[in-house]
């Protein structure tokens, strides 16, 4: 069973490709079940998501995508939600989609992952703004709106990495994670950045895998030539660290399924 829940349209307007598109590829590629996971609109950084005159678009999109390819593979609807207190909307963490990853993009609206702010790490101390970043995830967690927590360790994509153990930092919010009931996300989309590593690294994975913490797996494509990117390698780290199912959703309940 190929699983792949994290994935982007046009909406969000830097990802490129047809819904069509999007699905017949992962079609060719022997996916079972496909998420569509757009940016979730929020009042800031709207340039990069999507708008909330479009939300009801894009959900229609996706759920017409589900009925007209029900018989070659099955398509979830689901969001990508930037956690920012104040600035989430109640219309997305309400709204009737199968699964909500949360993820941190942002460090006090510091887009630390964005190329355009890549100079933002000159001025900051990396290990404060690690430990920062891990304390965010955990405030994410605790809050019980989400299913999924996106890219765990997003915050090594342009190498800027801490002098403390990662796993030291990272301890307390995986633990959130766990208290909180939520899936782990495999993201391949590190191995497409400087960092060339899948989210999150194995150090993190095994601390995972010894909460019993479930997980996921996601290409976060944002081009056609980007689904299921790295899938092999991300199910041989899986298995290496020794999880042998991973999970999926509807409705937002999970349900663990086989490799």
């Amino acid at each position: 069973m190929r699983i792949d829940l994290h994935n982007h349209t046009t909406r969000c307007n830097h990802a490129v490709g047809t819904i069509d598109e999007y699905i017949a590829r992962a079609i060719e590629l022997g996916i079972d079940i496909y998420g569509f996971s757009e940016h979730a609109p929020m009042d800031f950084d709207e340039h990069y998501r999507l708008s909330f005159d479009e939300m009801k678009l894009y959900e229609a999109d996706v759920l017409d995508a589900k009925s007209k390819y029900s018989d070659k593979i099955e398509i979830l609807l689901g969001y990508e939600v930037d956690w920012l207190p104040n600035h989430m909307s109640d219309r997305v963490l309400k709204s009737n989609v199968d699964y909500l990853i949360g993820s941190v993009h942002f460090l006090d609206k510091w887009g630390f992952d964005n190329p355009e702010f890549i100079s933002g790490y000159k001025d900051r101390d990396i290990d404060e703004v690690w430990q920062g970043y891990f304390d965010t995830i955990e405030d994410m967690a605790k809050s019980g709106l989400f299913d999924i927590a996106g890219h765990l360790d997003l915050m090594k994509v342009f190498k800027f990495l801490p002098s403390i153990d990662i796993r030291i930092m990272a301890k307390d919010a995986l633990r959130a994670i766990k208290q909180s009931n939520m899936t782990l996300e495999l993201n391949s989309s590190g191995l497409r950045k400087p960092i060339g590593e899948i989210y999150p690294s194995i150090g993190l994975l095994e601390l995972a895998y010894e909460l019993d913490i479930p997980i996921t797996l996601s290409s976060d494509a944002h081009k056609i030539e980007q689904i299921g990117y790295g899938y092999d390698e991300v199910v041989s780290l899986a298995k290496e660290v020794g999880y042998q199912s991973v999970a999926t959703f509807k409705n937002r309940d999970r349900k663990m399924i086989n490799f």
